[in-house]
């Protein structure tokens, strides 16, 4: 007879859980973001959506019901958008400040859910959220209508590339579930979605408080025959094999070396497929290999495909390095190092056209300078306005150079290749988002032409080192008057000079330029670019420019070959330059009839660590020349 098993419910248990495992492995993900204009509910929504998919735990939810009774919420009801606020300010104010991401599932899917602010100071954080979405909601209060922020994040998701729209008009308890109502505000809507090229949306009616439309059809809403949102979003297709059938795209992240034996390339591949025997090419330098391993922690693969991290073995020793681009050797991306972009500006300081940001592209950081906007975007009207420079959630179209070539696609094609942020130098905050149309053609087509005569030569010529002597300071500091008894004293010595003064470049050169902050710094590259050349030809320049931004003087450091670039900071205290006043400005710019004046409504940001610190009011300015000369001359 054979023995019967002992009962073990602990092992049914066990297997119920590696099925539901393997089960919930398998669903697919969708990634969608909640934005609108402020107060339109979205952090309610997705409260009662966490709730109604049972992904409260019991603590939870008496925390929950605590907290909506100690904040006032309506009777005994639950305020469904405290599990997504987080923040005290934002329970102080009802108001989304941060984006939230909230994870849930339900029979048929996965979620990722990014709770986006609607404050237009804000901004910035939905373009975060926007950023890895599949799918919008994009929330309206019936009772509002159409808002221009609205229209803001409207356009935002559609420029970043999210083809899933559901209009959700929320509220709708609130204007008596009123049909007419919501086919208004479609009507609206689908107006100015189709100049903004959003084809197609799903309109839904729901109450976020109540829960009208959100899990299934409402009886309040019998009017309306389209789906309820879950459902909506559980079937929303999402082509996640598009990317595997691109070509092959992977950016470096880091170069593995634990041995002599082994050299791996690892990174996360954005796009098609790879195989042992591949042909593959490295970008921007172009060189090809072909594939021998592909390695992971598990072992080693015999094909993998976009979304996995893996480390690439080649055939070759080639060089490749962080921020390069492994591509299919047929079909590589595009190089280039100009491009037109569109950009969302994301800081309280406006944009510097001509200033040197970090441009971060995939996992490569690279020096770019964003010129002039072309034109700057009306969310009302999408009228294209002229724009000197973009402010605080300001979108405009410009053109970026970067110091060198980078591997590139269209956004439009590729969000990994495509999509870039711009960082500030001297503060390292992230103040745009952009997104690259495609490569200026004069970038293909200009090309450094090599000489014969190098700039060793015409330093050798001339028998010195070429450097720059880079006066700066407050206005009636003194800078002219030392910068040309410093030229005096060279000259007597033989040296090759040239004095770059910043009142004389202005009748030439930068005549055009007035005293914006965007205009001096395009003061600033100009003169950097002129002494650079001059540098080339073998000569000392000698420069007396304000200069008072430290990001633009360091940019002229950076065009310097190393050592090369010397700052002088004169320093005079503001009260002793307007004590001199030589040449009357400072008492217009108090009386208020010369505007951007530095040190009275325009700042001035001291060099931190210069080569060399003059203090004019303790020495003459014969002998601030002669101690700038030691240091030069030794």
């Amino acid at each position: 007879m054979t023995d019967t098993p002992a009962y073990r419910p602990e092992a049914l248990i066990a297997e119920d859980i590696d099925a539901y495992l393997e089960a919930h492995q398998h669903k697919t993900m969708l990634r969608f973001i909640t934005c609108g204009s402020v107060d339109d509910g979205k952090s309610t929504l997705i409260g009662r959506l966490l709730y109604d998919s049972k992904m409260i735990f019991e603590d939870q939810l008496a925390a929950l019901e605590a907290d909506s009774k100690r904040l006032g919420t309506q009777g005994e009801a639950i305020d469904f958008a405290l599990l997504v606020d987080g923040l005290a300010a934002e329970r102080e104010q009802g108001i989304t400040i941060d984006v939230a991401y909230r994870f849930f599932a339900t029979e048929k899917r996965k979620f990722i859910v990014a709770d986006t602010p609607g404050h237009e100071q804000y901004t910035r954080n939905m373009v975060t959220g926007a950023s890895t979405a599949d799918l919008a909601v994009i929330l309206i209060d019936a009772r509002k209508g159409v808002l221009t922020q609205t229209r803001r994040h409207s356009y935002l998701t559609h420029l970043l590339g999210i083809r899933h729209i559901v209009l959700a008009v929320n509220k709708m308890d609130l204007v008596g579930y009123d049909q007419a109502v919501f086919d208004g505000i479609v009507a609206d809507y689908r107006a100015f979605a189709d100049s903004i090229g959003i084809g197609d949306f799903v309109a839904i009616p729901i109450s976020g408080f109540k829960g009208d439309n959100i899990t299934a059809a409402s009886a309040n809403t019998p009017w309306f025959a389209g789906p309820a949102l879950l459902p909506h979003l559980e079937s929303v297709e999402v082509d996640q094999t598009l990317d595997q059938a691109r070509p092959f795209r992977m950016p470096v992240q880091w170069v593995s070396r634990p041995n002599l034996d082994f050299r791996g390339f690892a990174g996360l591949i954005a796009s098609g497929m790879l195989r042992p025997g591949d042909a593959v090419r490295v970008l921007p330098s172009g060189r090809t290999s072909t594939v021998t391993r592909i390695v992971t922690f598990d072992g080693d693969l015999p094909q993998a495909v976009a979304g996995q991290s893996v480390t690439l073995c080649l055939a070759d020793e080639i060089d490749c390095s962080r921020g390069q681009v492994i591509a299919a050797a047929d079909a590589p991306p595009q190089v280039a190092d100009q491009f037109e972009t569109t950009l969302v500006w994301m800081d309280e300081t406006e944009l510097l056209p001509g200033r040197p940001y970090w441009l971060k592209i995939g996992t490569q950081t690279v020096s770019a300078t964003v010129l002039h906007p072309k034109y700057q975007i009306n969310i009302n009207t999408l009228d294209h306005l002229a724009a000197k420079t973009l402010d605080l959630n300001a979108i405009g179209v410009a053109n970026i150079t970067t110091d060198r070539e980078i591997a590139f696609e269209p956004y439009a094609d590729s969000r990994d290749l495509g999509g870039f942020i711009l960082i500030d130098k001297m503060t390292n905050a992230t103040v745009a988002a952009g997104m690259i149309h495609f490569a200026l053609r004069r970038s293909q087509n200009i090309h450094w032409q090599a000489t014969d005569i190098t700039r060793n030569h015409h330093a050798a010529l001339k028998n010195q080192k070429p450097a720059v002597l880079w006066l700066t300071g407050l206005s009636g500091a003194g800078k002219s008057t030392i910068a040309n008894i410093v030229e005096k004293k060279l000259a007597r010595m033989n040296r090759h000079t040239f004095l770059l003064d910043g009142d004389n470049v202005r009748h030439g050169l930068n005549k055009d330029l007035g005293f914006t902050d965007a205009d001096r710094v395009e003061n600033i590259r100009r003169v950097g670019e002129v002494a650079k050349l001059m540098t080339d030809a073998g000569l000392i320049v000698i420069t007396a420019f304000i200069s008072p931004f430290r990001a633009e003087r360091e940019m002229v450091r950076q065009m310097m070959q190393p050592g090369e670039f010397i700052e002088v900071h004169i320093d005079t205290p503001l009260a002793e330059a307007e004590r001199r006043d030589v040449k009357g400005l400072y008492k217009k710019a108090r009386a208020g009839q010369l505007k951007n004046f530095t040190g009275i409504d325009s700042p001035y940001e001291p060099p931190e660590a210069p080569e060399i610190r003059i203090d004019t009011t303790q020495m003459s300015a014969e002998d601030a020349a002669d101690a700038i000369i030691r240091w030069l001359i030794p």
